[in-house]
């Protein structure tokens, strides 16, 4: 519904937060804002434009007459506004702006549009911020209490335009895909999605990576209240919603960001600082007050008018580094002499304290892929103030041993082991994201070696590997069910390989473990403490052999992984444990519901300690490692490890009493 606006739409209190850069929430002061002036219904507009000699409000309501709807500047902020009767929800506008230089003019797209035409078209279009009614009120309660480190977070990455089409080949809009995806998650036991952006962008090709709307949803599948409806149903279902965000940089595009007013407004005006010579892109200017206050602004938004429960940053290192993708000396040095931004190093560390300052329980996780020191520290402890960082080095070695055979396996055993020196170095964050399923790169079952049935048995033996190692998890759609294909991202996924009982059976066992993970501790409550892991042997390199423990902080139920990266049965293998008791399977991934061969114990399968030395302990049981697989145990530690025979006895003492 219009709200009632009293002038001045920019008060004091607005132009000291903005020339501070501190304004942010400067969307409920930007952009376009449905209203009633001086009772007349219409629109007031505002937008960033210090260098114009005018702007104009040009749009369906007067014919895109370039002269019919003036603005007036604020000379405090540079900020140009005014109030056009008769505009209303879902006409279509831009800004005329004539610049005081070069007797330059161009027609703009608005930076802080809600909402923008369907591509090729670029026009803003009005649309309420308020109109949407949530329903998802118990989530929102429940997301201000978790513990982000100490909670389980299982995402699944997905690209909305390919995860699933139509009958015909079409793509689903945000109100045919909420029930869909939402059931989906939830039955797989996924606690969250992750979408690639969906903030508006003009190629399909650039996957949403080139943003030109950082305040609005695409279009391409529908209105805002239909994004809405879609976190909403996921929220309404127990999945959280997390938002790639892309603050690094941005297209080129005459009709958004780029000479804005005829001057270099978002970006640097020196090439060396300003543009992305690998990408074509242009690189915003961190020194700014107002680019912050925009890109700020624009995280808090999706936080708050979308409910977002997170949100991944794009290609962090390339904002840390001066020479990221240059040619050595062809780059501006800090004002120290070093390769460091230190102005964008100030933004994510302002960035990080807004997110965290304004919305307890939302994360922002970063996809840095160097060893830039303390990601996910504190800004008081000199750190970027991230909650988790992506864990490239992990993703990197791990694939690079599962797509070698077997056999050359152990030459590169320590490629698997290393990540557990930096482990705890940072907050991290498991991927097997969508880059690696492009480009000629292969998908996940296609990289894999060995004929098919290896090829499915190396892909849940990696994904039972991931879920083993400390950190939290993220996969790309499709290697859930083994998609053969590279993703295309113009094509939705093979959904009719499941229709193929080795397909079933990855997605089974993905399910399984999703759900394990879910409802044990072990798996996620220390992932950032040493306490919570430890090697039972990660030196056999000669078999290619790996055993583990994960702890939970009561060390109630603790998990024992056997994990054998060879075709070769392991038979009653000693495997050392830390105290006397049972052993209980709970999966394997080699059982045949899964596609496996069957060799490991079924779930439920008891196994008892044995006062036979192993791997350093003084007990150890013996189980199966069956071929390419992994296999999961569990055991309740007992309350006091030093006196099980006065336990046994006070117990029978109970039941003679009983009697």
């Amino acid at each position: 519904m219009p709200i009632t606006l009293e002038r001045p739409m920019i008060s004091d209190f607005d132009i000291h937060l903005w020339n501070e850069s501190k304004h942010y929430k400067a969307y409920q002061k930007l952009g376009a804002h449905l209203c009633t002036q001086d009772g007349q219904e219409g629109t007031h507009f505002a937008v960033w434009a210090p260098n114009a000699k005018s702007v104009h409000v040009i749009g369906d309501f007067n014919g895109w007459d370039n002269l019919a709807n003036p603005l007036s500047m604020s000379e405090e902020t540079g900020i140009w506004l005014g109030f056009v009767p008769g505009v209303k929800q879902g006409d279509n506008y831009k800004y005329y702006v004539r610049s005081q230089y070069h007797g330059y003019e161009s027609d703009r797209a608005d930076p802080f549009s809600f909402y923008v035409e369907k591509r090729p078209e670029n026009a803003s279009r009005v649309w309420p911020l308020d109109a949407y009614d949530w329903e998802d009120s118990s989530w929102m309660e429940t997301r201000r209490k978790q513990d982000l480190y100490k909670m389980p977070l299982n995402i699944y990455e997905v690209h909305l335009g390919s995860w699933m089409h139509s009958a015909d080949g079409e793509w689903l809009t945000y109100r045919e895909l909420a029930p869909r995806l939402a059931e989906y998650a939830q039955e797989m036991g996924y606690t969250h999605i992750e979408l690639l952006p969906v903030t508006e962008h003009p190629f399909d090709g650039s996957w949403g990576y080139q943003v030109t709307g950082y305040f609005a949803p695409t279009s391409r599948f529908g209105t805002p209240d239909d994004f809405k409806f879609l976190v909403d149903t996921l929220h309404q279902h127990g999945v959280g919603v997390i938002l790639d965000w892309v603050p690094a940089h941005f297209p080129k595009d005459g009709h958004a960001l780029a000479y804005f007013d005829g001057t270099y407004l978002y970006e640097h005006a020196d090439p060396r600082k300003g543009e992305h010579p690998e990408w074509g892109t242009l690189i915003f200017n961190y020194d700014r007050p107002e680019v912050r206050n925009f890109l700020i602004s624009s995280a808090i938004f999706w936080l708050e008018q979308y409910h977002i429960d997170g949100l991944r940053v794009d290609a962090v290192a390339s904002m840390l580094y001066l020479d990221y993708g240059r040619e050595p000396g062809n780059y501006v040095p800090n004002k120290y002499g070093g390769r460091e931004n230190l102005e964008a190093v100030d933004f994510l560390r302002q960035f990080n304290y807004a997110v965290k300052e304004h919305f307890p329980g939302v994360f922002t996780c970063a996809e840095e892929s160097t060893s830039w020191p303390k990601v996910t520290r504190d800004p008081e402890e000199d750190g970027l103030g991230f909650t988790f960082k992506w864990n490239m080095g992990w993703m990197n070695d791990t694939l690079e041993v599962f797509e070698k055979e077997p056999i050359h396996r152990k030459h590169h055993h320590n490629k698997l082991t290393f990540g557990m020196m930096y482990q705890y170095s940072e907050n991290f964050l498991l991927p097997l994201s969508h880059d690696e399923v492009v480009h000629l790169k292969k998908a996940m079952l296609t990289k894999m070696p060995g004929d098919d049935w290896q090829r499915f048995a190396n892909l849940r033996l990696l994904l039972g590997y991931q879920m083993a190692y400390p950190g939290k998890k993220l996969n790309f759609m499709g290697a859930e069910f083994g998609q053969w294909g590279e993703w295309n991202f113009e094509r939705s996924l093979d959904w009719h390989l499941l229709e193929q009982d080795p397909h079933k059976g990855v997605q089974r066992w993905v399910k399984d473990l999703n759900h394990l993970y879910k409802t044990q501790p072990a798996l996620y409550e220390l992932d950032s403490w040493p306490e919570g892991f430890r090697w039972v042997n990660c030196d056999d390199w000669e078999h290619s052999l790996l055993t583990l423990l994960r702890f939970p902080e009561s060390e109630a139920d603790t998990l024992l992984f056997g994990i054998n990266l060879t075709p070769v049965v392991r038979e009653q293998l000693a495997i050392g444990v830390p105290w006397k008791g049972d052993w209980e399977y709970v999966l394997s991934s080699d059982n045949k519901c899964y596609g496996g061969s069957g060799v490991s114990a079924t779930p439920g399968t008891i196994v008892c300690t044995e006062d036979v030395e192993a791997d350093g302990y003084e007990q150890s049981i013996k189980c199966d490692l069956p071929p390419l697989g992994i296999v999961i145990l569990k055991s309740r530690k007992p309350e006091t490890e030093e006196e099980p025979e006065a336990e046994d006895a006070a117990q029978d003492g109970e039941e003679a009493a009983t009697e």
